[in-house]
């Protein structure tokens, strides 16, 4: 981690020519004269002034602005990463006091975004291939295979680089990026060891200083009030304690339910506020419950067969017929299975069966499976980004929208349902781009008008970044890893933490050195 903040400060430094931190100093164009190579960034004698040529992998002062209000306007979702906007300089022209993980949260998510249109192609793309091979150091998975891959890839991309930044840029920090595989391969994921639980530990020390002209007793003397704190914390049962507290994003304890609509549940934020639907949206809202309960599939079935029987045969409309028509027929068939005091309709059933109350619940933001979703309406006034959701789909694919409205439908009996309804994007190949494992969006291009409901517990989270190389309307999709959510099977025998769970094999490292004899370092603007 540290290795990747060191890199991190370097990349980013001598791309803003950031004074205290590029590499491209005036000593470094003096060693490219001394070896006598690119003789176009040599410094030069312009009547008493000594000029310094601009170099093509530095951004220009229109660039840096770019750059550093692109950074400005990012926003994470709740406990995702610190507010970056805060290291922007106040003139837009360099990262100030960027900590260890938020230099790794700018290499795996945000730097090959926000420079793609900013330096010219094959820069750009050696930079992508640093940033993938990070990201496949942290993954939760790391094959052995992949890193052996990435072994030899590393020595082709710091090939690049030389080709690229001057020789000052390769201390010993670069060196040692071509040691993280072995490592790897011995160690094993480097989740399970790097260093940011301690850092946040040694920040809570830091803060035990009053004092300081004597830092240490400060912290000693809180440690041992810390200490104290603790061990008399054990014997308070009915008192909140950092043991017994609830975490930020806990949803709560929801009762047991049979049907899994019914667990459809959420812990909801924000005034309650009660929405009339039309019969048409409320229509849509109730068959897509009744269509997503994996117990209904035998009367699901049982209504399309007789569906085939009593239309013609190719009816093209069978599945709007099936939609409209589900709803009437699951009453009257479960109704009558009650009367006849049927064993297998229980009070779930009975329930599901029945229509929804008129009016509908509305919240602004919940916590769903210890992860915050917000509105739309609600995000955009906020300094986190938590409305960004997507779904799979049947096959390989993915959806992705925004939240608009969080409902819950109240049944008989106490039961209820929450859905999400979303406004969902184009996911063609016009409107979706997926590029050097980046997945772009035009988040104008709305689709599903008709089908805009999930189930909250079907949703994961993701956030957008604004895509600058393709325009105002694009966005670059992010998906979100939540710490500490864990996914257990019924077997219990899965350790596996689904959330966050992916695999080095997921993020492609392909070096490509087809245009590297071809790279001009001589900035034109």
């Amino acid at each position: 981690m540290h290795i990747e903040k060191n890199v991190c400060d370097s990349l980013l430094g001598t791309l803003l020519a950031d004074p205290h931190k590029s590499k491209d100093t005036d000593n470094a164009r003096r060693d490219l004269a001394k070896l006598g190579i690119r003789h176009e960034l040599h410094l030069f004698e312009d009547g008493n002034k000594l000029m310094k040529p601009a170099a093509d992998y530095t951004f220009s002062e229109a660039n840096r602005r770019k750059f550093c209000r692109f950074i400005r306007s990012v926003k994470f979702p709740d406990g995702f990463a610190s507010n970056l906007s805060k290291n922007v300089a106040q003139n837009d022209s360099r990262l100030l006091g960027l900590k260890s993980h938020d230099c790794h949260v700018i290499m795996q998510r945000l730097l090959v975004v926000g420079c793609r249109s900013l330096v010219n192609k094959n820069i750009w793309s050696t930079i992508v291939e640093l940033c993938t091979f990070f990201k496949q150091l942290c993954a939760s998975t790391v094959n052995v295979s992949d890193m052996v891959e990435a072994q030899k890839q590393l020595v082709l991309i710091l090939c690049k680089l030389e080709r690229i930044f001057p020789p000052a840029f390769f201390d010993i920090m670069i060196h040692l990026v071509l040691h993280l595989p072995e490592e790897a391969i011995l160690g094993g994921p480097v989740y399970m060891r790097w260093m940011y639980p301690f850092e946040r530990y040694l920040k809570r020390l830091k803060d035990y200083v009053r004092n300081a002209a004597k830092p240490e007793g400060s912290i000693a003397e809180g440690y041992v009030v810390d200490e104290a704190l603790t061990f008399c914390s054990r014997y308070f049962d009915d008192v909140e304690t950092r043991f017994n507290r609830p975490d930020r994003n806990d949803d709560g304890m929801h009762p047991t339910r049979q049907l899994s609509v019914f667990k459809s549940q959420c812990k909801p934020l924000g005034k309650q506020s009660y929405v009339e639907l039309d019969n048409n949206d409320r229509d849509k809202a109730e068959f897509y419950i009744l269509n997503n309960s994996p117990e209904l599939e035998p009367y699901l079935n049982e209504h399309k067969q007789e569906l085939h029987v009593r239309l013609r045969e190719g009816c093209l409309n069978i599945n709007e017929v099936h939609r409209t028509e589900f709803a009437g027929w699951f009453f009257e068939k479960i109704y009558a299975m009650h009367r006849m005091q049927a064993s297998e309709v229980t009070t779930e059933l009975l329930s599901l069966s029945s229509k929804t109350n008129m009016v509908v619940s509305s919240y602004p933001a919940c916590i769903v499976n210890g992860v915050r979703f917000v509105t739309h309406d609600r995000d955009v006034r906020l300094r986190t980004q938590n409305s960004g959701v997507s779904v799979p789909g049947t096959g390989q694919e993915m959806f992705y929208g925004q939240l608009q409205q969080i409902l819950e439908f109240s049944y008989l009996n106490g039961f209820s349902v929450v859905l999400f309804r979303c406004k969902w994007f184009k996911c063609d190949s016009k409107h979706m781009v997926t590029e050097n494992n980046i997945t772009s969006i035009d988040i104008n291009g709305e689709a599903y008008k008709d089908d805009q409901f999930i189930l909250a517990s079907q949703a994961k989270q993701v956030f957008y970044v604004a895509d600058p190389s393709r325009g105002p309307n694009w966005c670059v999709v992010q998906h979100v890893k939540h710490r500490s959510i864990w996914d257990i099977t019924d077997d219990g025998l899965s350790d596996i933490d689904l959330l966050q769970h992916n695999s080095s094999s997921n993020f492609t490292l392909f070096v490509d050195l087809g245009n590297v004899q071809e790279i001009n370092l001589l900035r034109r603007d």
